[in-house]
């Protein structure tokens, strides 16, 4: 089984939970307001002990088009957090987001772009 079908099996494997939805607030950052849907897949966990964070765009369905890989130097830690039905532009406003210029940066690796890679390759 290959990483994207491993990601979609575990997005599958719980309830995708909205604890912050598009225009919130952080809960302790005030200013920081959220551009898009964000929560996290029930029953799982991340390098951080949590669960598996979503990002869920407007596209109708609940395709995973991606990741979202990111830094946080203040923290010292790192995450990949799964992008469900982004558009282009929704992700460029995940990257945003996520390169505050304080610390954290983000880098994405979009689904259809590995794909039209790996049709090159064979």
């Amino acid at each position: 089984m290959g990483f994207w079908a491993r990601l979609e099996l575990l997005l599958g494997s719980g309830e995708v939970v909205i604890d912050r939805p598009q225009g919130s607030t952080h809960p302790r950052y005030p200013d920081v307001v959220y551009p898009l849907d964000y929560g996290y897949v029930e029953g799982t966990r991340s390098g951080d002990g949590q669960e598996v964070d979503v990002w869920r765009g407007s596209l109708p369905g609940a395709s995973l088009v991606g990741i979202v890989c990111t830094v946080d130097t203040r923290k010292g830690d790192t995450e990949i957090k799964l992008l469900v039905g982004c558009t282009e532009q929704e992700i460029e406003a995940i990257v945003r987001f996520h390169d505050d210029g304080d610390g954290m940066s983000a880098i994405t690796v979009r689904r259809d772009t590995v794909r039209r890679e790996e049709k090159e390759r064979s």
